[in-house]
């Protein structure tokens, strides 16, 4: 680069900083902790609790899958032994030989079957997590929308994201940027069912 080309560079990079830093002034900006409201919305104990118990009934029918399976292999040993047995006729071994091969044949039909029950079970289990959280998300985004909407932020971050190096990206803020309190105390207000009027009494 000829140095004639230089000089005029150098001012227009010079004159767009300091605009910047004249329109950054003007910027308003606030924070919100999205993990800490996420947390502490009190819909999102109910969604867990929804989705602990249906983990609890999928682990309660997989135990039971897996002690039929259990019971059908122990056959199926017993049977293996007595098929070995060595005062067995050769008649007596091809019968029990016979039996004891339609037997594994079923035992490897189960095997199949406990494990496509536990992984469809898994797959149930992430999707209704997936949606619980999607929609606990939803409720929130709308009462930061609102938020940010009537305050007048121009920029918002959250102070629980992270990097790809796993170091959180916002590095420091004044105390009085974060709005994390007010959007908890938001949700949860819109949260509480209405209470309702209690019945007159009768005269």
């Amino acid at each position: 680069m000829k140095l004639n080309r230089i000089v005029p560079l150098l001012a227009l990079t010079v004159g767009t900083f300091s605009f910047s830093n004249s329109a950054q002034a003007e910027i308003k900006v606030g924070t919100i902790d999205m993990k800490l409201v996420f947390d502490s919305y009190s819909k999102t104990k109910d969604a867990e609790a929804k989705i602990n118990q249906s983990r609890e009934q999928a682990k309660k029918e997989l135990d039971e899958r897996l002690a039929v399976f259990t019971k059908a292999q122990e056959e199926a040993r017993k049977l293996n032994d007595e098929a070995n047995k060595p005062e067995l006729t050769e008649k007596a071994k091809a019968e029990k030989a016979k039996i004891l091969n339609e037997k594994l044949q079923a035992l490897g039909t189960l095997q199949r079957e406990v494990q496509e029950f536990q992984q469809t079970r898994e797959r149930q289990l992430s999707e209704q997590s997936v949606r619980s959280r999607n929609t606990l998300l939803e409720d929130i985004n709308k009462v930061i929308a609102d938020k940010v909407k009537a305050a007048g932020y121009d920029l918002v971050i959250d102070k629980s994201g992270q990097s790809l190096n796993a170091v959180g990206v916002l590095i420091y803020a004044k105390d009085s940027f974060d709005f994390t309190a007010e959007i908890v105390a938001e949700i949860n207000k819109a949260a509480k069912p209405e209470a309702k009027p209690a019945p007159a009494a009768k005269k």
